[in-house]
C-alpha cells in the first residue's frame, strides 16, 4: 500500500513594502463616501422633525361642486337678477347653550353663508367639543365646508367690555376664513330669524354692499351717569377663571375728541366696515376700542360710535338694525323675553330677526312651522334643496345661487323701502340731538 504524504506547507506570505497608487486612491474615495453619507444622514435626522410630512399638514376639503358649480362653464348671458350675496355669521353663547346655538345654526343656514360658532370660556371644553362633533355629523355642513367652531374661546361678559373683544376676534377669523362674504351679523343664543335666508339674501342682493344696518342715537339721557361716565375693569380681559366687573370710585368726563352714540349689540355690518375696524389704517377704531375697554355695557355703543365718527362710513348707515325687540312698559330700557303674544307684531313688523327668546319657547316652534317651514333638527329648505318634500327636502342639493324667496322677502322689502324713502334715510343718519 502506497502512502501519500501531505503537501508541504505554503511559504509564509511576504508583506509588500509598497502600495499601488490605484489601491490608495480607492481607499481615499471610500472614506470620502462614508464621511459624506454620515453627514447627510445626521443632517436629515436633525432637520426632518422640523418639517412635517404631507400627512400632518392641515388639509381642507373642497366644497361640493354641486353646490358651487364652475361659473366659467355656464352661459355668459347677463343674468336677470343680481348674484346672491354672502353673510358671515358669528353665533355666540355661554355654558349650557350649545343646543341653542345648534338650533339657531339650523334656522339661519344657507350654503352661501359662513358660520363661526363661539361658546365662551364659561362653557367647559367638553361642551365645545360636542358642538364641533355635532356640526361634523351634518352632511350639508360637511359638503359646503362653511361652519367652524372656535376652539380657543374668549370671555364675553355682557356687563363689561369683553364682548367687543370676542366680536372683533370672531370677525377677524371670518375675514381669514373667506374672502367672499359681504355682510357680518353677530347673533346671540337668544336671537332667532323671522325670514328665511333665501328671503334675506334675495333682498340684500339689490342693496349696495357698503350699507350698514346699525341702531344709533346721540341722545344719551340716563346712560350718561350709569353707562358712559363710570370707569370699570373687566377682569375677563386679563384673568383666567375670573369673570367680574370692578367699578372705580371716580368717573370720567365725556370725550370731546369724538361724539358718543349708543345703540344695540345687534347690527348688520358691511365687510368693508369690518375691515376698517380690524385692518384699516385709520386709527379711529383702535382709539375707540381703548376708550370703551373701561366702559360698562360697551358693545351696544362701540360700532355705532365708530360708524358715526367715520367720514368714510357715516353716510352708509341706516338707523335700523332689522331686529324686533319688545321693551317692558314699566322699564323701557330693558327688553323682555318674547312669547307667542308678540307673534303677529314680530311678523308684521318686517324685521329679519327678533330677540330675545327663552330656551325652547313654544313660539320658536311656531316660527319654525309657519314662517321658516323647518322641521326639528333640519335646516331651512331653500332653492338649493332638491330632495323630496318633507324631512328629506335638503338631503339632495344643487346650485347654492338659486334662491326661492317667499312672503318673508316681501315683508322685509316693504320695511327697507320705508326706511329709504320719505327722507328718513339721510335725516336719521348719525344725527346729533
Amino acid at each position: 500500500m502506497q502512502l501519500h504524504s501531505p503537501p508541504p506547507p505554503a511559504p509564509p506570505a511576504t508583506t509588500a513594502t509598497t502600495t499601488s497608487p490605484f489601491l490608495k486612491e480607492h481607499t481615499r474615495t471610500t472614506l470620502y463616501i462614508i464621511i459624506i453619507t454620515s453627514f447627510f444622514s445626521l443632517f436629515f435626522i436633525v432637520v426632518l422633525p422640523f418639517y412635517p410630512t404631507r400627512s400632518h399638514l392641515p388639509t381642507r376639503a373642497r366644497p361640493d361642486p354641486f353646490l358651487f358649480p364652475n361659473r366659467l362653464s355656464l352661459s355668459s348671458e347677463i343674468p336677470f337678477e343680481p348674484a346672491p350675496p354672502s353673510i358671515a355669521y358669528l353665533i355666540s353663547g355661554s355654558s349650557g347653550e350649545a343646543g341653542r346655538i345648534l338650533r339657531l345654526l339650523f334656522a339661519t343656514y344657507h350654503p352661501k353663508n359662513h358660520y363661526l360658532l363661539h361658546l365662551d370660556l364659561s362653557a367647559p371644553q367638553t361642551e365645545r367639543d360636542l358642538l364641533a362633533i355635532a356640526v361634523q355629523s351634518v352632511p350639508i355642513f360637511r359638503a359646503a365646508q362653511n361652519v367652524n367652531v372656535i376652539g380657543k374661546a374668549d370671555y364675553a361678559y355682557p356687563r363689561g367690555s369683553t364682548p367687543i373683544s370676542a366680536t372683533l376676534h370672531g370677525a377677524s377669523i371670518l375675514l381669514r376664513l373667506s374672502s367672499n362674504w359681504d355682510w357680518f351679523i353677530n347673533l346671540s343664543a337668544g336671537d332667532y330669524p323671522l325670514v328665511t335666508q333665501d328671503d334675506l339674501l334675495h333682498i340684500l342682493s339689490y342693496l349696495p354692499k357698503d350699507i350698514n344696518f346699525v341702531n344709533h342715537t346721540s341722545y344719551i339721557g340716563w346712560k350718561e351717569s350709569r353707562r358712559l361716565k363710570p370707569i370699570i375693569v373687566d377682569t375677563g380681559l386679563h384673568l383666567l377663571g375670573n369673570r367680574e366687573i370692578y367699578y372705580a370710585t371716580q368717573k370720567r368726563d365725556l370725550p370731546t375728541a369724538f361724539r358718543l352714540f349708543s345703540g344695540s349689540s345687534f347690527s348688520i355690518l358691511s365687510r368693508s366696515f369690518i375691515e376698517f375696524c380690524i385692518l384699516g389704517t385709520d386709527n379711529l377704531p383702535r382709539t375707540l376700542l381703548m376708550y370703551f375697554a373701561n366702559m360698562p355695557y360697551s358693545l351696544p355703543n362701540y360700532f355705532s360710535t365708530v360708524v358715526c365718527n367715520s367720514h368714510q362710513f357715516k353716510r352708509t348707515v341706516i338707523n335700523d338694525n332689522l331686529q324686533y325687540i319688545a321693551f317692558n312698559q314699566s322699564f323701557m330700557t330693558k327688553p323682555h323675553q318674547l312669547s307667542s303674544a308678540e307673534f303677529d307684531a314680530m311678523i308684521l313688523g318686517g324685521a329679519a330677526f327678533a330677540s330675545a327668546f327663552a330656551f325652547d319657547d313654544p313660539v320658536l316652534d311656531r316660527i319654525d312651522r309657519e314662517i321658516l317651514e323647518r322641521s326639528p333638527g333640519k335646516v331651512v329648505p331653500g332653492g338649493w334643496c332638491l330632495g323630496e318634500p318633507g324631512n328629506r327636502t335638503c338631503s339632495v342639493w344643487g346650485d347654492a345661487d338659486i334662491l326661492r324667496p317667499g312672503p318673508g322677502a316681501r315683508r322685509l322689502e316693504k320695511h327697507i323701502v320705508e326706511l329709504l324713502t320719505n327722507g328718513r334715510f339721510h335725516s336719521r343718519q348719525c344725527m346729533v340731538e
